[in-house]
């Protein structure tokens, strides 16, 4: 029986979003059970005392070639944010206030396809409300959710829990008590997952 993979993430971070598509495929491959626990990557930071990579010119460089070698590999489309860094707290409180739910899924893709495929500017209200409504979701129910006291407390435990187990950025996966941290440890989190 393969061990479940928590994937702890927030939809602002492309390397998250590659690694999202990545485990999904793990996941129906495998038969591993993918747990998605929504972050807010901002408080990680500010937890940790870490930073975007692209802070550092010459790694935000190389990083953007990297991830899109790594989407050209996988054929997904990764378009770089002009936005970017994009405010996701809305973003994940949604998620966090779908967690469990089965709509998850759908919601997810449709957040990150509007970060990483179109280039939106999500931080805005009126631009991610169009989104989730062009993608068929309840944008007002969505919306709504965000802004409810068990989405905004579930967020900050997740975030909170998971710089207690050590996470400083996304996207960070645990397998059988192991972490690892990157979408290019992808390959290790199967092998976990599977051993």
């Amino acid at each position: 029986m393969p061990h479940p993979i928590e994937f702890l993430f927030d939809v602002g971070s492309p390397t998250a979003y590659l690694a999202w598509h990545r485990l999904k495929d793990v996941a129906a491959r495998t038969g591993a059970a993918l747990v998605p626990v929504p972050i807010l990557l901002g408080g990680v930071f500010k937890a940790t005392g870490g930073s975007p990579p692209g802070m550092i010119a010459a790694k935000g460089r190389w990083m953007n070639e990297d991830m899109a070698r790594w989407a050209a590999r996988d054929g997904r489309a990764l378009v770089m944010n002009p936005f970017f860094p994009v405010n996701t707290l809305a973003l994940m409180r949604i998620l966090a206030g779908l967690q469990g739910d089965e709509r998850f899924d759908a919601a997810t893709d449709t957040l990150f396809a509007g970060m990483w495929n179109q280039g939106r500017n999500m931080a805005d209200a009126e631009v991610l409300a169009a989104t989730l409504t062009e993608a068929g979701h309840d944008a007002g129910a969505l919306l709504a959710l965000a802004q409810s006291p068990e989405a905004k407390q579930r967020l900050i435990a997740n975030t909170e829990g998971a710089v207690a187990r050590g996470v400083f950025g996304a996207p960070t996966c645990f397998v059988n008590g192991q972490m690892h941290f990157g979408q290019d440890r992808i390959d290790w989190v199967e092998a976990a997952a599977v051993g």
